[in-house]
């Protein structure tokens, strides 16, 4: 039986590296991989998977039908600090709902959740 690696989520950006810097900083990345059309990052150069970062000339339009949930130990803490970076909240119809909807510097959303309950 065959099986893959996930190895990376591909993001289509306007600028790759300045989108790369700003989800490296965000999630404590590094930048593992840099050339002018292609920006690949990691937790550590050899852990997988990475976000890699390639040019499109395409606006964003609508709602990603893929995101990045994340899950800090402090909600509110971490949505100040990304919203202080240059994340900012967006609507997308999630109502009241224990988390909440940001979108990076080029509008692609991603979800700040509420911490872990300890057992």
């Amino acid at each position: 039986m065959s099986s893959s690696i996930w190895e990376q989520v591909v993001v289509d950006c306007e600028d790759p590296a300045r989108l790369a810097r700003w989800w490296a900083e965000a999630l404590g990345y590094q930048i593992v991989f840099e050339e002018p059309d292609e920006v690949e990052i990691r937790r550590s150069k050899d852990e997988m998977p990475g976000l890699l970062f390639n040019p499109t000339p395409d606006a964003k339009t609508m709602k990603n039908r893929l995101h990045i949930d994340l899950r800090p130990d402090d909600q509110e803490a971490e949505v100040e600090r990304l919203v202080d970076m240059g994340a900012r909240p967006v609507d997308i119809g999630q109502h009241d709902v224990p988390w909440v909807v940001l979108a990076d510097p080029e509008g692609n959303e991603f979800c700040v959740l509420a911490a872990k309950k300890k057992p």
